[in-house]
C-alpha cells in the first residue's frame, strides 16, 4: 500500500510501466529514472503488460490459500461453547485441543471476543437495530422515581439526614411504621428511534389516561418538527397492553409493539436513555424540593435534544437527524 514516503504511487507505477511496455526503455535504465530497484520495474512492467493500468493498484497481501487456516468444524465448536457456556480461550482450548492462541484468534475473527459483544442471558451476539428515518419506531416507557423531600434527598445528604428532612416535610402521609411515604414520580419518557430525540413529562402515576395523554401530546409535539409517527413500541405493562391504549394508537394513526416478556433489550434505547436521564437530570446536583428536580427537566431535555453530542449517531446532537428545522441548533 502507498504511503506518504512511497517511492511509487500508482500514477508513478503507470508511467514507469508505459515507458519499459510502450516507449522500449530498458528495465534498468526506467528503474534508475525512478529510482527504484530493477526487480520492482520489472514487476510492475508484468503487471501492466498482464492487466493493464487496472494492475497498477494495490493489492491485498492475503495468501490465496490457507491450508493450516483452522477447520470450519473447529471454529463452529469454538463459537458454540463460547455462545452457550461463555468460556474463555485457555478453558476452550482445553476441550477443543487447539491452543489458546488460536481460540483467540477464531472469537476475535468471529468478533466474539469479548462478552459484552453476547447477550448476557442467552450468550447470542447482540443483535442492534435503527430505523432508518424518524418516526417510523417510537420507544415509550415510564421511569420511576422516589420524590425528593424538603431539603435534599439522602443521595448528597446522607441517610440520617435524608429522614430527618423525609420527616419535616409536610403534607405527607404515612405508613404504618409511622413514617412519612414521600411517593414516586412517573417520568413518561418518549424516544424517536432513529434520532434520538426525547421527550417526557413527570406525572404522579402511570395509568392508563395518563400514558394516552403523554402519547396524545408526544406525537403533536414530534409532528410539530416534521416527524410522522408510525409505529410505538411500549412494554408490557398494564396501561399499555389496555384495549383503550389499542384504541388510541389506532385513532392515531399508529401500529402497537411490543417486547417479549422479560425482555427489555428489545426496548433498549429507552432502558439506556433512562441511564443517561438518571445521571443527567434526576441525580445530577442537589435539589431541595421535588418541586426544583422537576422545573429542571425541560431545560435537560432542551440540553440533551439540542447540545449534547450522542455516541450512537456519531458524536452529533439527536436534533441534527431531524432536516428542515430553524431553529434545531438554538
Amino acid at each position: 500500500m502507498s504511503h506518504a514516503n512511497a517511492a511509487l504511487t500508482p500514477r508513478a507505477r503507470l508511467r514507469l510501466a508505459q515507458l519499459i511496455v510502450d516507449e522500449g526503455w530498458p528495465v534498468a535504465r526506467a528503474a534508475e529514472r525512478y529510482d527504484v530497484s530493477w526487480p520492482t520495474a520489472k514487476r510492475w512492467a508484468d503487471r501492466y503488460r498482464q492487466a493493464g493500468p487496472a494492475g497498477m493498484a494495490d493489492r491485498s497481501s492475503r495468501p490465496h490459500h490457507s491450508p493450516r487456516r483452522t477447520p470450519a468444524p473447529v471454529v463452529r465448536r469454538i463459537v458454540h461453547l463460547r455462545w452457550r457456556q461463555r468460556l474463555g480461550p485457555v478453558q476452550i482450548a482445553d476441550r477443543v485441543g487447539v491452543a489458546p492462541s488460536t481460540v483467540h484468534a477464531v472469537l476475535t475473527r468471529c468478533r466474539l471476543n469479548r462478552l459484552s459483544h453476547l447477550d448476557r442471558h442467552t450468550g447470542e451476539p447482540v443483535r442492534r437495530y435503527e430505523h432508518d428515518r424518524p418516526g417510523a419506531l417510537l420507544h415509550v416507557d415510564v421511569k420511576k422515581l422516589g420524590n425528593i423531600p424538603d431539603g435534599g434527598g439522602w443521595r448528597f445528604v446522607g441517610r440520617a439526614q435524608g429522614d430527618r428532612h423525609r420527616a419535616a416535610t409536610p403534607g405527607k402521609p404515612r405508613n404504618r411504621h409511622h413514617n412519612p411515604k414521600m411517593g414516586t414520580a412517573f417520568v413518561h419518557t418518549v424516544l424517536d428511534d432513529h434520532s434520538r430525540i426525547a421527550y417526557a413529562e413527570i406525572h404522579d402515576d402511570e395509568t392508563t389516561t395518563t400514558a394516552i395523554g403523554v402519547l396524545r401530546r408526544a406525537v403533536a409535539w414530534f409532528t410539530a418538527r416534521g416527524v410522522t409517527t408510525e409505529r410505538v413500541l411500549s412494554d408490557n405493562g398494564a396501561c399499555y397492553r389496555a384495549r383503550a391504549w389499542r384504541a388510541a394508537c389506532a385513532e392515531l394513526g399508529i401500529t402497537p409493539k411490543f417486547t417479549r416478556p422479560y425482555r427489555p433489550q428489545t426496548n433498549g434505547k429507552i432502558e439506556r436513555f433512562h441511564r443517561t436521564l438518571a445521571q443527567g437530570w434526576a441525580f445530577r446536583r442537589l435539589y431541595v424540593t421535588e418541586t426544583h428536580r422537576r422545573k429542571a427537566l425541560p431545560g435537560w431535555l432542551h440540553e440533551y435534544n439540542h447540545h449534547r453530542p450522542h455516541t450512537a449517531i456519531g458524536g452529533h446532537p439527536p436534533i441534527t437527524r431531524l432536516t428542515n428545522l430553524s431553529d434545531q441548533h438554538s
